[in-house]
């Protein structure tokens, strides 16, 4: 079955705008982290011999938590959120004192995620979940200082004819697109992010009414990134409502993921990590693809206890169309 997009996490670089890189998770959730103009290079990583001792240890599945280990992982590979709950000045009133356990046995042995579950109040853990939710049940149970990573504010903007304007503050960890407006049957992230960010104009019976003209009035909507997060995630809408079957049926549309991709206002990411989801809304398997810092360039998948090199044909492969 094919592999599907869901979700991607980018991070901003500190160079000037239009020199920044974004990293892309895969299925789920994709991570984008700090670059320095064009496509990071991706070495071919060797693939581990049967009796070598893997370089990154995979968490445990404790019955159908591979969506609970995909963003704990992720999570656990993005420096500023592992940094941040690793700090003496965490707080233990938050979750971060427990991802701060799970995260130092991470580097040393393959762990349990028993008493992350009872943080998140998972009772069945036979059932599986929606990684995108837990990945922000986590966030919002996090300190400040660690979700801040993911934080960014988004401006919707509305405005009349007559040049009446009002705007929206939101704040956001994850932006969502829906899987629309295909070419060829097939989904472009890069144009997804364009439509997300175009003018939209709103007129007969969908007028707004103007407090300016005390009536309604033809009107024009956007929106605009307020405040650029550290790591930004895109949340690709699989997921849609079908009035024939009358339930939520899953968007199979192959999706075309560039490594590197602009947001308006000159600020572009690299790609460093997907979340992969196999299956359909009532069962499945996640798994991450993720490229570690300082690993030279290297990707690796990681699937529950398993953790093992990706090739650059593999990874190219993966990433043309999901």
């Amino acid at each position: 079955m094919r592999r599907s997009l869901v979700n991607q996490v980018i991070r901003l670089s500190n160079r000037k705008p239009g020199h920044s890189s974004y990293i892309l998770l895969d299925v789920l959730i994709g991570m984008y982290r700090p670059g320095y103009g064009g496509i990071s290079v991706v070495f071919l990583c060797v693939s581990l011999s049967h009796d070598a001792e893997p370089k990154y240890k995979g968490l445990r599945n404790q019955g159908s938590t591979d969506y609970l280990n995909s963003v704990l992982q992720v999570l656990f590979m993005t420096k500023e959120f592992r940094d941040a709950v690793q700090s003496e000045s965490s707080h233990t009133s938050y979750i971060d004192a427990d991802l701060k356990d799970l995260f130092l046995q991470l580097k040393t042995s393959s762990p349990t995620t028993e008493y992350i579950i009872c943080k998140l109040g998972i009772e069945n853990v036979m059932k599986q979940q929606d990684a995108a939710q837990y990945f922000e049940k986590i966030l919002s149970l996090a300190s400040p200082e660690a979700s801040q990573v993911f934080h960014g504010r988004l401006i919707h903007r509305t405005s009349c004819l007559c040049g009446e304007s009002t705007d929206e503050h939101n704040s956001f960890w994850t932006l969502n697109l829906p899987i629309n407006n295909t070419h060829n049957g097939v989904y472009n992230v890069e144009d997804g992010l364009k439509q997300f960010f175009s003018q939209s104009k709103l007129t007969g019976e969908n007028q707004v009414y103007c407090d300016e003209c005390k009536a309604k009035a033809d009107t024009t909507t956007e929106c605009e990134v307020g405040l650029y997060p550290k790591v930004l995630v895109l949340l690709l809408k699989r997921f849609e409502f079908s009035y024939y079957e009358m339930d939520y049926v899953k968007n199979n549309c192959p999706v075309d993921v560039p490594l590197n991709i602009d947001i308006p206002k000159g600020v572009s990411y690299e790609l460093y990590a997907t979340v992969d989801h196999v299956g359909d809304l009532r069962g499945g398997h996640y798994t991450a693809t993720i490229q570690p810092a300082d690993d030279g360039g290297c990707w690796y998948d990681f699937n529950d206890s398993w953790v093992t090199p990706v090739s650059l044909a593999s990874l190219r492969q993966t990433l043309a169309i999901f």
